[in-house]
């Protein structure tokens, strides 16, 4: 079996979950490194899903310890209690699909176990875009179809799927909505994004405080992608509303850059785009997408001596940082703030 574990940060860890602060950082991904060493104490199998999960190869501890994936997640709960104050979400599933789509339907503290001989009527009266995979362009082509839940999918036939989305799509959609998912759990595998998030304590609707969150977003994340010497190539932010309804909207940065201004540029751009206006929001996450190492990323070059003044000044505040704490040098703004 494989499980997808996902971790619940009290709202004092941080800002993981609801009504956290909007000063404070880190949330479930500052504290994921210590929960997958919990989980490394199980099975080397282990691969992060950033920024609140994790994916688990549990077979090979099956064997060993001689526990099944139930009891071995009641492990797994206790010591994520024990070691790092933090409760979690579990599903099992005889794969990665599946073992995610299990956790997304079980509860903080339980266990949703998925065995072989349910999957398909679990995966019956699911939305098509339960699915991994399916977006939202994808799941309102098939759903025009009145291919609108996975049981339909599943009993359409291969060729009919192949024509309306595509040869290669297609056969992949046919073969998730029957439960098969090829894909490995792959153990230190690369993060393909990073991510940040602030709640505030109250409905906010001033705009220049949703401003100086996202300040503080864009300045974590690119201290962070320079940390580990990598660049990203878009932005997705995320606005969390008083009556817990979402609104996710992305772009792409003109080229990949881990410098803090660009990133703050975009942040911005993306939020006045959404016209929110008065919307009571209760939290913003930022998350950098389309990591790659900074080492193969071209960058334009530019007579502008502004720009090369304030990478400079960047990255002795780096430094600063690194020996001094995160809080050493912080952006005008957010310290008025404070």
């Amino acid at each position: 079996m494989i499980l997808c574990v996902r971790f619940h940060v009290p709202p004092e860890g941080g800002g993981c979950a609801a009504g956290g602060n909007a000063g404070a950082g880190g949330g479930c991904e500052a504290v994921l490194p210590a929960l997958l060493a919990v989980l490394g104490g199980l099975t080397p199998v282990v691969q992060a899903l950033p920024p609140d999960a994790a994916l688990v190869d549990v077979r090979g501890a099956e064997r060993y310890f001689g526990w099944n994936a139930a009891q071995l997640a009641s492990v797994i709960r206790v010591r994520a209690l024990a070691h790092c104050g933090v409760d979690c979400a579990i599903g099992a599933g005889p794969n990665p699909m599946l073992a995610r789509m299990a956790a997304r339907g079980a509860r903080p503290g339980t266990t949703l176990v998925l065995p072989p001989d349910e999957v398909r009527e679990f995966l019956a009266g699911k939305p098509v875009a339960a699915l991994d995979g399916v977006g939202s362009a994808t799941a309102r082509t098939l759903c025009s179809y009145g291919l609108d839940s996975v049981g339909r999918v599943a009993a359409a036939p291969l060729a009919t799927l192949q024509r309306i989305v595509g040869a290669r799509t297609g056969r992949e959609l046919h073969e998730r909505a029957l439960g098969i998912d090829r894909t490995p759990v792959v153990p230190n595998a690369a993060a393909r994004s990073l991510g940040a998030e602030r709640s505030f304590p109250h409905d906010e609707l001033d705009p220049d405080r949703r401003r100086r969150a996202l300040l503080s977003l864009a300045e974590e994340l690119g201290a962070r992608l320079r940390g580990t010497e990598q660049v990203c190539r878009s932005l997705t932010l995320t606005v969390r509303y008083a009556d817990r309804s979402t609104t996710t909207r992305g772009r792409t940065l003109r080229e990949p850059t881990a410098h803090s201004p660009a990133l703050t540029a975009l942040a911005y751009a993306i939020h006045e785009s959404l016209g929110l206006q008065r919307a009571r929001v209760r939290g913003v996450s930022l998350r950098a997408e389309g990591l790659t190492p900074a080492r193969l990323a071209s960058r334009q070059l530019t007579f502008d001596p502004t720009d090369d003044r304030a990478r400079r000044i960047e990255a002795v505040a780096d430094r600063a940082r690194a020996r001094f704490g995160p809080a050493a040098i912080v952006p005008g703004t957010l310290a008025d703030a404070a």
